[in-house]
């Protein structure tokens, strides 16, 4: 659920339930900067903090981000941005933070944590997952793209083994050096490697789940079927791209995951996407699902991470029916699908985006692409049109694009300040089926994560 919408807090009461909880792992280094220029460290973060098995790192991090609180009206202090030249002290960050939001998940009981990565956003996914496996991470779960190399990485990680992969570079790169990204687990890892997680490929087809399972570089423990209803980043349609009267993609039959055939390959399966009622986890189950993915009820409860002012809003709104979702082709950087929920004072309202300075600083869906002397720059279709186009961009790739780093992070409370006067405005992403949770509504005016879970279990054998 974007960036720090599924965080510690709701993961922790989901994992309590006997479910697993998830945190999302999307831009964890800047997530965990900003809520300590905002929240300070608490006594149960600073307990996490001691047992970290590099000491040093945590002096660094807490001497640069966590010393002093920012002002009501104050920027961040932000994050250096991505970079293929493996600096020590952004890996560093990345570590930390994410072992620190699944420490801070699994801390008061006994129940199972997941992590969810981007397979597009690529620098920051090896040390990332380290950071999880420290704090003893249950699952990693992968999609928006193809993580064919992930199960390996896992695999070498908790062999305490240096991880290099290839940077994705556009362009061609034949007879030119292509840069490694390269993470060595020894300069932070305690006396023993930690152990290897189950990994979930998050899959919209069958044909991409015998893929993986045939061609991975290690073992794939089970496939998330994500249905194009589902919230976030969608597959895209399968077969030329056509748009529906709102601008959206249209999905066909093709699009439709042969769940018996993801049976056949024999490794536990989730479905997601549409699942708010008994109803349909029950029809999960009759297609042999082991269980569902829940996004969208969850969203709007009281333990997530979205910004109370846009939790109230689409409450508001979903009493009514009225929530509208639209596929964008264009919101997202990375040529996925993107759902965006049309909420007032968001980027969804073409005012405020026409009011947005274009600016890329935050980095983490920018492509890596070879210049024309051979060296490696990095360029997003959301950052200022001219600087996109002398980077050899194409214009009309920058139209309709949003940040959504920047976005992202506002729609979980932490949106940028900028020049006192101005603040990052949110995207607000969701399933088509966001309206639903009008079911959890009846006699309260909001609900909690406990109660949709009670609502869902009925549906389960």
């Amino acid at each position: 659920m974007g960036v720090a919408v599924s965080h510690w807090p709701l993961a922790r009461t989901v994992a309590s339930a006997g479910q697993l909880g998830v945190v999302s792992g999307t831009g964890i280094d800047t997530v965990f900067v900003r809520r300590m220029q905002d929240r300070g460290i608490d006594d149960e973060l600073q307990s996490i903090l001691e047992r970290f098995p590099c000491q040093s790192v945590v002096e660094k991090v807490v001497a640069r981000y966590g010393s002093r609180r920012r002002s009501r009206n104050g920027q961040y202090r932000g994050v250096p941005l991505p970079t293929h030249r493996n600096l020590p002290s952004a890996q560093d960050l990345y570590v930390l933070a994410a072992y620190a939001e699944v420490a801070q998940a699994k801390a008061g009981h006994d129940g199972i944590v997941g992590i969810n990565l981007l397979t597009k956003i690529q620098i920051p996914t090896v040390p990332t997952l380290f950071g999880a496996m420290l704090a003893g991470v249950d699952y990693v779960l992968m999609g928006a793209g193809i993580p064919v190399e992930i199960p390996g990485i896992l695999d070498r990680l908790s062999e305490g083994e240096p991880v290099e992969t290839p940077l994705l570079v556009t362009g061609d790169a034949q007879g030119r050096s292509v840069p490694v990204l390269r993470f060595d687990p020894q300069r932070l890892s305690g006396p023993r490697a930690p152990r290897r997680p189950s990994f979930l490929a998050i899959v919209s087809s069958h044909v991409l789940a015998k893929t993986l399972a045939r061609n991975s570089t290690g073992r794939v423990d089970g496939f998330v079927v994500e249905r194009h209803i589902a919230g976030g980043h969608n597959a895209p349609p399968r077969g030329p791209l056509t748009l529906d009267d709102d601008g959206g993609p249209r999905y066909g039959d093709r699009d439709h995951a042969d769940f018996a055939a993801i049976a056949d390959l024999g490794v536990p399966f989730w479905i997601a996407g549409g699942i708010t009622s008994a109803e349909r986890v029950r029809e999960a189950f009759e297609l042999g699902a082991t269980g569902v993915q829940v996004g969208s009820l969850f969203e709007c409860c009281r333990e997530s991470g979205l910004d109370p002012i846009l939790k109230g809003q689409l409450i508001a709104a979903a009493r009514s029916g009225s929530v509208r979702v639209m596929t964008s082709v264009r919101a997202s950087s990375t040529g996925y699908p993107f759902k965006v929920a049309r909420v007032a004072g968001t980027l969804s309202d073409e005012d405020v985006y026409a009011q947005r300075p274009r600016v890329c600083d935050m980095g983490y869906l920018r492509e890596a692409y070879l210049k024309p002397d051979g060296t490696v720059g990095h360029r997003c279709a959301g950052e200022p049109v001219e600087q996109y186009v002398a980077k050899g961009g194409l214009r009309e790739d920058t139209v309709g694009r949003s940040c959504l780093c920047n976005s992202l992070l506002a729609a979980a409370g932490f949106g940028q300040v900028r020049r006192r006067t101005f603040t990052e405005p949110a995207i607000v992403t969701s399933g088509d089926a966001i309206n639903d949770i009008s079911a959890l509504l009846q006699g309260r005016s909001d609900y909690s994560a406990a109660d949709v879970i009670a609502h869902l279990q009925p549906g389960c054998p």
